[in-house]
């Protein structure tokens, strides 16, 4: 205003500037935008994976040039499955980039760091680049692939792959080299094996990253029908003896996954499945195959490792949904696109809801297994109050923003919720379909229709959230757009457990863990106190979680604290629920230990121990729930016009 001194300009002064302000350099040149045009050529990929020891993988790529001048080539960046930017670019090393007796220089782009820019010299036809990945000797360092005994290659690890092309159009021969006696799975066509060379046929890129290995000392395939394979590799060769029954299950798992989705959309499915201490356990999706990594005792202690059975549905589901079905926007046409993961909860939720399912038609889990499961379920997100700030859509922005990192508050800050959450509000959604039609149809329907059309196809068909409320509403007439506004871009005081009560269940507490919360609990060596004390504590009295706004959270405990005794006993996981269910009018007295710190802590609490289970209401609702988890017979329903 005239006649008044400018803020800005009187700081200035005040600070005595007498300099111009600092200003931005200029941008580094940017990435060329992908074009869908074929590459010329075929990248010729050389792994050499002899190196167990020091789990070090050395490439050599031969890569062809159509003109002199600057060559881009980039390590892939945001990958499938991760739902995030997850390039282990810190363990790529040794790089040197040749034509023919000629060391060419490279650069390292200063923003995009998995790019790398080289000059290719007038004249050459062709470059090899060689470098190593150097996977992880620690589970500290990141994903542990590769033991003595047994390895998972992600292709993405060793590839570089030129700027400027969708992945699909640029073509790659691979070839591996394992050692000695090694023997491997994958859903790559194998060309030829030259004793520990293997060659497979030229492939995409997308295709090849999209195609990982299991390979090993002790390597078992077993055919779950003419198309589906279960490859079982494991630190020993006694973990791989699966019996008929089991093996019936995982085989059953398949047909149920037919009579629901009724299509096929691959040749030929790799299931890929270690069995290792050693590996870093997970789960990862492809089209035509899947990697996991579970429990040495999978097979041998079958009767206890049963909660980790529904990974193996849960990525096999995943050939639907979110490899042929997959949301616009987590499609991306190469690696270094970014993806934005808005329909997680279709992607995720609703993989998650049939993994517990199928697990339950198969056989792989008893019903009583499977309720069990849904309480657990149920119940962490009924106590979790993050919901009251941040609505479950923003969760699926988590895998960016959090990339799985350990989090002091995860109840209340929230992280990838779209999955378990998701799944009970597939839940609702299925036993909604099922009361609005008079029991006549339900989510298979939906399935069948969104998931298994195009029989046969291998490619991506992406889709919109009006896909899949135009879908829903074929089926049946709902206002469903408005029924997923409320649900993932509201925020709520409880979780959603309509769709319990639909079912013909309600949610309760007991003193006891039901069977699937007590063998969770007995693989993870933690004792789940949530629902009493609002706290997770390992067998040395380390917590692993602290409910926020629970007794424990007001007594001023965290995770990482250390409890050193129960009412001037020695702590013991018995000591502590002893204390608990005895408990009556008075708090309970802890000694607890943070870093160099010693204090002594009161819990607030006196209702004894609680469990979440699930109980079937006595003469309310059909229980939907029980037929929803019934193993569906080989009659299809009539197709959704």
């Amino acid at each position: 205003m005239i006649g008044q001194e400018d803020p800005a300009e009187a700081l200035l002064i005040e600070r005595g500037d007498t300099i111009d302000p600092a200003q931005p350099l200029p941008q580094p040149p940017s990435v060329p935008e992908p074009r869908d045009e074929p590459y010329p050529g075929v990248l010729r990929l050389r792994v050499d994976a002899t190196d167990v020891q020091r789990r070090i993988f050395s490439v050599r790529e031969v890569i062809p040039v159509h003109e002199p001048g600057p060559l881009l080539l980039l390590y892939p960046k945001w990958l499938p499955g991760f739902h995030a930017p997850q390039a282990p670019i810190e363990l790529f090393a040794g790089l040197s980039v040749h034509a023919g007796e000629e060391v060419l220089t490279w650069k390292r782009d200063p923003v995009t760091v998995n790019a790398f820019r080289i000059d290719v010299p007038g004249g050459v036809r062709e470059i090899e680049a060689r470098f190593q990945f150097l996977s992880p000797t620690d589970p500290a360092q990141g994903r542990v692939l590769c033991t003595e005994d047994l390895l998972c290659l992600p292709w993405n690890t060793v590839v570089l792959y030129p700027a400027g092309h969708y992945s699909r159009q640029i073509a790659v021969e691979p070839v591996l080299t394992l050692p000695r006696g090694w023997t491997l799975a994958s859903a790559l066509e194998l060309e030829r094996q030259d004793g520990a060379e293997w060659r497979f046929r030229p492939l995409p890129l997308d295709v090849l990253v999209d195609s990982p290995v299991l390979a090993g000392r002790h390597l078992r395939r077993v055919a779950l029908d003419d198309q589906v394979f279960l490859n079982i590799a494991g630190d020993e060769p006694h973990l791989l003896k699966a019996t008929p029954e089991q093996i019936r299950a995982h085989a059953e798992m398949v047909v149920q996954a037919d009579r629901l989705f009724r299509s096929r959309h691959f040749d030929r499915f790799e299931m890929l499945l270690a069995l290792s201490d050693d590996l870093t356990s997970n789960g990862i999706e492809h089209h035509r195959s899947f990697e996991a990594i579970s429990l040495p005792g999978y097979f041998t202690n079958w009767d206890n490792t049963f909660p980790r059975r529904d990974t193996i549905p849960h990525e096999y589901v995943h050939s639907w949904n979110g490899k042929h079905r997959r949301g616009a926007d987590s499609w991306s046409p190469c690696f270094e696109k970014p993806i934005r993961n808005s329909l997680m909860w279709v992607y995720e939720g609703q993989t998650q809801y049939w993994s517990r399912v199928l697990a339950v038609r198969s056989g792989l889990w008893t019903l009583e297994q499977g309720l069990g499961a849904l309480a657990v379920n149920a119940a962490r997100y009924d106590v979790r109050p993050g919901s009251r700030w941040r609505p479950t859509i923003d969760t699926t922005r988590d895998p960016i923003i959090a990339a799985r990192a350990p989090l002091p508050w995860p109840s209340w800050q929230r992280s990838e919720d779209y999955y378990s959450e998701g799944s009970l509000m597939w839940l609702e959604v299925d036993t909604l379909l099922r009361e609005l039609s008079g029991e006549t149809r339900s989510l298979d329907d939906f399935a069948r229709a969104f998931f298994g059309s195009q029989d046969g196809s291998w490619a991506t068909d992406t889709y919109v959230f009006a896909d899949v409320v135009q879908t829903l509403d074929r089926i049946v007439p709902h206002d469903w757009q408005r029924f997923f506004e409320e649900q993932l871009t509201e925020t709520h005081e409880r979780a959603p457990l309509s769709g319990l009560e639909r079912g013909g269940y309600r949610l309760v507490y007991k003193d006891t863990p039901n069977s699937f919360q007590a063998a969770m609990d007995g693989l993870s060596g933690q004792l789940d106190l949530t629902h009493s004390l609002g706290l997770m504590t390992g067998r040395d009295g380390t917590l692993s979680d602290v409910l926020w706004g629970g007794p424990a959270f007001e007594a001023r405990l965290t995770a990482g604290a250390r409890i050193l005794s129960v009412e001037d006993r020695q702590f013991s996981p018995d000591a502590l629920q002893q204390a608990v269910r005895d408990r009556r009018g008075e708090d309970i007295a802890l000694t607890v230990q943070r870093g160099r710190s010693v204090r002594s802590a009161r819990i607030a609490y006196d209702r004894g121990l609680r469990f979440p289970h699930l109980e079937a209401i006595a003469g309310g609702p059909a229980r939907r729930l029980d037929a929803i988890l019934q193993p569906l017979g080989d009659a299809a329903r009539p197709e959704i016009a």
